[in-house]
């Protein structure tokens, strides 16, 4: 993995400006959700989710959305732009996020991927995600989501776990 850029990368807040943005991070990606503009912007203003960017001189430049409920955070979408894969800034935005949810107490943290996703699943494998189900033809274009989940412990520590299904 190249780490040039990196250092340069600021992790914060998603803000209203970033919104274009972030809609042309998603939408660079294979297999992305699309989300629009509306949609996130409506994210934006509930109490539950939580977005944060990934700036390289002031631009987004990746992004990762989460709602937060009771114990459980519940990853939605981590993209990076089509240009800018590859330096470690979706692995920055979890590392972020997972200290947010030490942070909370968040017992659970949950995902789902694409089962092709072949460098997701292993970068959300190096943070300790396990496979725990498979949602058949659960993506617009009949392909499988993996169900994934991290537990962490009462400091925010990820517990060992063993995958529940076979990928």
């Amino acid at each position: 993995m190249s780490t040039e850029g990196v250092t340069e990368v600021v992790v914060d807040r998603m803000r209203e400006a970033d919104v274009p943005h972030v809609v042309a991070i998603d939408r660079s990606g294979e297999g992305s959700s699309a989300w629009d503009e509306a949609q996130l912007r409506g994210e934006l203003g509930r109490n539950w989710a939580h977005l944060w960017v990934a700036r390289r001189s002031e631009v987004p430049v990746a992004f990762v959305a989460t709602w937060h409920v009771a114990d459980e955070l519940h990853v939605l979408n981590v993209a990076t732009h089509a240009q800018h894969r590859r330096r470690g800034h979706a692995r920055r935005l979890l590392e972020h996020a997972l200290a947010f949810a030490a942070e909370r107490a968040v017992r659970l943290v949950l995902l789902e991927v694409r089962r092709s996703n072949a460098a997701a699943i292993g970068l959300y494998r190096a943070f300790g995600f396990v496979a725990m189900g498979v949602r058949e033809r659960y993506y617009s274009d009949d392909e499988d989501a993996v169900e994934m989940l991290l537990r962490l412990d009462e400091a925010g520590r990820p517990v060992p776990s063993v995958d529940e299904v076979t990928l």
